[in-house]
C-alpha cells in the first residue's frame, strides 16, 4: 500500500525556495551524466526541451514519439501566448503577482511552491526563447510585444501572432535536433509508448510498438520522464489532436503511479461552435480575441435577426455586465459556464442556437481593420475558412469545448511521482494549474519543467545511483510486458464485433459531456458511473478491429486508446462525485453561491485527490495530499 503522500517541498521562504534547493540537491559531474540512460516519452515542448536540455548536459536520452517529426506534437496548436512575468509594460506585473494569479486562477487548489517556482522561472523562459529566434512579436521600438490574457489586469503574454505554440516548438525541436546530431538524443519517431516497466518498485523503462512494422520492443533506462499530454479527447469532441490520448499515463497508473485530480477538466470558453452531431474534432479560436473581441448575446429569447439587425441596447454584454472590472478577460471557467447559463436560456446565436457572439466591430472602428488583421489575421483567415463568415465584417460565433486537463500523474515538487524514477512534466503532471488553468500558462508550463526544472530533479534522483546499469530488457519483467502487450493486441482483433472504435469513443463522449462536462451533480455522476460501465462492457465485447498486428493499422491503436478512456472516464466521474464542493473547472450544481459562482469547501476538500490502481473491476484507492496556503490566502474568487 501507499503510504502518505510527500510532497518533499523543502522548508524556508517561498522566494527563495527553489535557488536553495538547486543547491541543496546533488549532482551528477559532467563526466558521470554520459553514464545515464534517461527516455523521455512525447516530443513536444515539455519533452523536447526537457531531451533536448538533458543531451546537452550529457545524459545519454532516448526520445520517443508516435509522430513521424517532433514538429507535429500538439504543442503547435496553442495560439494566443505564452506568460512572463517581465514587466515590459510597466503596469505593475511582477512573479510574485502572476505566482498569485495563478494560485487565484486556479481556485486555491494548487501547490503554492510550484506555483512561485512556476512565476519565478519564466522570466527565463522568454529569455530562452528569444535567443533561439522564437519570432515574438515587438512594438514600434524593437522591444518584446505583450498582451493581456484571461484572469490578469495586466500584460504579460508574449505571443507570435497566433502561432505561439508552433513557433516555440520550432525553437524547442532545433534545440533538440542539434543533440539528435550530436549524438547526445536518439530519436525514436513512430513508437507509441504501450507499458511502463517497474521493477523493485522503479520505474526502469518502457514497452513500445511500431506503428508502422506493428513490432513490440523494450527500451530501458535509469529514469523515465513523461511528457505526454492530457486526456481532453474522453470527451471524443474536443479541442485536442485525434491522436491525443491518456495511454502512457494511463498505463503507468496501472503500474503504480497515482492519478490526481482528474475530474479537473478546463473547457475552453473560445472555440467554433459543433455544426453537426458527425463531427470529430472542435477548433480553438484563441482566447487572445478576448482582448479586443466584446461577448454578447442578444437580450431576447429564440432572436431570429443577423447580428448586425440586432440594435446595441438589445444586445446584452453579460460578462461586463457582471464582472465589470475584468470584463471579458476572466478565467476560462467563469466565461465558459457563462455562456453555457445564456444558451441554455434560450439566447443563443447561429442556426443550431449553440453560440454566443465575439464581436470586433468596436475594436475595428477604434483602432482600424489594418491593426486587427496585424494582430489576428491569421486567426479571422483560419475562422473564415472553417464557417464561411467573414469575422471583419460580422462577429465570430464561438462557444465553449474541452481544451485542457489540470488533472493528471501525481508528483511531488521534483517532477518525480510517487514511482521512483518515474517523472511526469507538462500536461501529464498535476500539478501548477490547481483547478482551472490561466491562459497562456501552458506552453509556460511544459518549458519551465524541461528546460530549467527537470535537468536539476533528475539529476539529484540519478546521482546515488551512480555505478549502477539500467536493468537488462532481457529481464523478465520487460519479456512478461512485451508478451502481454501481443497477446491483448490478438484479443482485440478477435472479438470481430459489429460496431467500429470511433462509435464507442464518440458514445463515451457524450456520456462524460453530459454528466462530468461544466456541470456536475450528484444523480448525473452516479448515472454516468453506471452508465459508463454498460457501455464499456458492451464496447469489450463487441468492438471491431479489422486488420492485423503486425502492420500500420489505426484502429488498433485507437482500439487501446479507447480502452483506456473508458477506465479514466470512470476514474473522472468517481472523483468528481465525491468531489463535493465548486471549485474552477469542476462545477458541482449543489455547491454554489447566491450569484452562481463556485463554491469551495476548503474545510473539507482543500486536498489534492491522488488516486491509486488496484485491478480491473476493484474500487480505486484515495489517497490525499493536503495543501497550505502561507502566501496567497483562499478566499471566494471575485473579478468584478
Amino acid at each position: 500500500m501507499i503510504g502518505e503522500l510527500n510532497s518533499n517541498v523543502p522548508e524556508g521562504d517561498i522566494e527563495g525556495l527553489w535557488t536553495q534547493h538547486k543547491f541543496d540537491m546533488k549532482l551528477v559531474n559532467p563526466a558521470n551524466k554520459r553514464k545515464f540512460k534517461v527516455i523521455v516519452v512525447g516530443t513536444g515542448l515539455a519533452g523536447a526541451s526537457a531531451a533536448a536540455t538533458m543531451g546537452e548536459l550529457g545524459y545519454e536520452v532516448e526520445a520517443f514519439t508516435y509522430h513521424d517529426s517532433p514538429r507535429r506534437a500538439h504543442s503547435i496548436a496553442a495560439q494566443g501566448g505564452i506568460n512572463g512575468a517581465k514587466n515590459y509594460q510597466n503596469d505593475g506585473d511582477s512573479v510574485y503577482r502572476l505566482f498569485y494569479d495563478t494560485v487565484k486562477g486556479g481556485d486555491f487548489r494548487s501547490r503554492e511552491a510550484n506555483v512561485y517556482r512556476l512565476a519565478e522561472v519564466s522570466v527565463n523562459i522568454i529569455d530562452q526563447a528569444t535567443a533561439q529566434g522564437v519570432p515574438f512579436a515587438r512594438d514600434y521600438g524593437g522591444l518584446l510585444d505583450n498582451r493581456s490574457f484571461g484572469g490578469a489586469q495586466v500584460s504579460r503574454t508574449f505571443y507570435a501572432r497566433g502561432q505561439t505554440g508552433q513557433q516555440l516548438l520550432l525553437g524547442a525541436y532545433s534545440a533538440l535536433m542539434r543533440q539528435v546530431h550530436e549524438g547526445t538524443v536518439a530519436l525514436h519517431t513512430r513508437k507509441e509508448m504501450v507499458d511502463l516497466i517497474v521493477k523493485d518498485d522503479k520505474a526502469c523503462g518502457i514497452v513500445v510498438r511500431d506503428v508502422i512494422t506493428g513490432k513490440v520492443t523494450s527500451h530501458s533506462a535509469h529514469a523515465v520522464v513523461l511528457a505526454t499530454g492530457g486526456y481532453g479527447n474522453v470527451y471524443y469532441l474536443s479541442t485536442n489532436a485525434m491522436m491525443c490520448n491518456v495511454t502512457a499515463a494511463w498505463r503507468a497508473h496501472r503500474k503504480g503511479a497515482l492519478f490526481a485530480n482528474p475530474c479537473y477538466t478546463q473547457i475552453h470558453p473560445t472555440c467554433i461552435p459543433a455544426s453537426d452531431e458527425f463531427q470529430s474534432k472542435l477548433t480553438l479560436m484563441s482566447e487572445s480575441l478576448r482582448n479586443d473581441g466584446r461577448i454578447w448575446v442578444p437580450k431576447s429569447h429564440d432572436e431570429t435577426r443577423a447580428a448586425a439587425d440586432i440594435p446595441e441596447d438589445e444586445r446584452d454584454y453579460y460578462l461586463e455586465r457582471k464582472y465589470p472590472s475584468f470584463g471579458n478577460l476572466v478565467p476560462r471557467d467563469v466565461a465558459s459556464r457563462n455562456a453555457k447559463t445564456v444558451v441554455d436560456e434560450g439566447r443563443g446565436v447561429g442556426e443550431l442556437k449553440n453560440g454566443v457572439y465575439l464581436d470586433f466591430a468596436d475594436a475595428i472602428a477604434r483602432d482600424g481593420e489594418d491593426t486587427i488583421r496585424a494582430k489576428y489575421g491569421n486567426l479571422f483567415d483560419m475562422y473564415e475558412r472553417i464557417t464561411g463568415e467573414n469575422p471583419y465584417q460580422t462577429p465570430m460565433r464561438i462557444y465553449p469545448a474541452t481544451h485542457y486537463t489540470m488533472g493528471g500523474l501525481w508528483v511531488d515538487y521534483n517532477l518525480m511521482s510517487n514511482l521512483p524514477g518515474l517523472f511526469a512534466i507538462g500536461e501529464c503532471n498535476f500539478s501548477d494549474h490547481g483547478a482551472n488553468r490561466l491562459g497562456a500558462s501552458a506552453l509556460m508550463q511544459g518549458l519551465a519543467d524541461g528546460y530549467f526544472v527537470l535537468p536539476y530533479t533528475v539529476g539529484n534522483y540519478l546521482a546515488p545511483l551512480l555505478g549502477t546499469d539500467p536493468v537488462d530488457t532481457s529481464d523478465p519483467v520487460f519479456t512478461e510486458a512485451e508478451a502481454e502487450v501481443n497477446e491483448q493486441n490478438q484479443r482485440w482483433l478477435s472479438i470481430n464485433g459489429t460496431k467500429s472504435v470511433d462509435h464507442y469513443h464518440r458514445e463515451l463522449g457524450k456520456l462524460v459531456w453530459n454528466y462530468i462536462g461544466m456541470e456536475r451533480d450528484k444523480n448525473g455522476l452516479e448515472k454516468a458511473i453506471t452508465e459508463i460501465a454498460a457501455l464499456e462492457e458492451e464496447f469489450l465485447a463487441n468492438v471491431r478491429v479489422l486488420g492485423s498486428a503486425d502492420t500500420l493499422n489505426q484502429s488498433l491503436e485507437k482500439v487501446q486508446r479507447v480502452a483506456d478512456f473508458f477506465e479514466l472516464a470512470l476514474l473522472k466521474a468517481r472523483d468528481a462525485l465525491d468531489r463535493e464542493e465548486s471549485a474552477g473547472g469542476h462545477f458541482r450544481t449543489e455547491s454554489q453561491t447566491e450569484e452562481g459562482e463556485a463554491k469551495r469547501d476548503d474545510e473539507r476538500f482543500q486536498h489534492v485527490a491522488a488516486w491509486e490502481w488496484t485491478g480491473k473491476g476493484n474500487d480505486p484507492v484515495r489517497h490525499q495530499e493536503e495543501l497550505t496556503f502561507d502566501y496567497v490566502l483562499p478566499s471566494q474568487r471575485s473579478y468584478k
